[in-house]
């Protein structure tokens, strides 16, 4: 398999972290960003939208993070990733869709473009703080099912789980005032001693700052 798009991009960091989870072999190709590539015809002919990731698996393309994951759980996850039982299935997507919406998608836009891509003098501190806010919200749902069951969806990872831990990397790293999630640190604490997440998600974005 092929995965393009930059390392730092966290769309890219979860469909990474998730090839290792499952520990299926693949090549990544850097695309966007400092490296360009998005509007080459070649990256076309693979993503008619041209963003990224993509991944290309026996020489078809998907786009879409949340569209290559659940891929990669049909096809190579089996039952510990995609059961077949349809209820039990959907408690599993209704947590990746939660995570992709209420955090991933009220993040990194709204706090971390704010905070780490935008120049220190150009920042507002009261937006800043008011995504804040309504992001730690979203956590709370997070941080009462973790204090029931060590999983988002039970008791083993699941999708809802790369979705939701690929954000926290940055959360818990970048210079904002946190409000205090006990449940929720101990499970990014056990997030950072599995090799996956620590070589897909825990990179330097230091290229990134005041980018914008």
């Amino acid at each position: 398999m092929d995965l393009y798009g930059r390392e730092t991009s966290s769309n890219v960091q979860v469909v990474r972290w998730a090839l290792l989870e499952m520990g299926l072999p693949f090549q990544r190709h850097d695309v966007g960003g400092e490296f360009g590539g998005l509007d080459t015809p070649k990256f076309r002919a693979l993503t008619p939208v041209g963003k990224i990731p993509v991944l290309v698996d026996g020489g078809q393309a998907i786009f879409e993070s949340s569209a290559i994951l659940r891929y990669l759980a049909a096809r190579y996850g089996g039952e510990a990733w995609w059961p077949a039982d349809p209820m039990a299935r959907a408690q599993v997507d209704k947590w990746a869709e939660w995570a992709k919406r209420d955090v991933a998608d009220a993040f990194t836009g709204p706090i971390f473009w704010r905070v780490v891509r935008t120049p220190a003098e150009r920042r507002d501190p009261v937006a800043i703080r008011a995504a804040v806010d309504t992001f730690e919200s979203a956590l709370d749902v997070a941080e009462a099912q973790l204090t029931r069951h060590p999983w988002l969806a039970g008791a083993a990872i699941s999708l809802g789980d790369l979705v939701l831990g690929h954000v926290l990397y940055r959360y818990f790293d970048i210079d904002i005032a946190r409000r205090p999630f006990p449940a929720l640190s101990a499970y990014y604490a056990r997030l950072t001693q599995r090799s996956g997440y620590a070589e897909a998600v825990m990179v330097s974005y230091d290229s990134l700052r005041d980018t914008i």
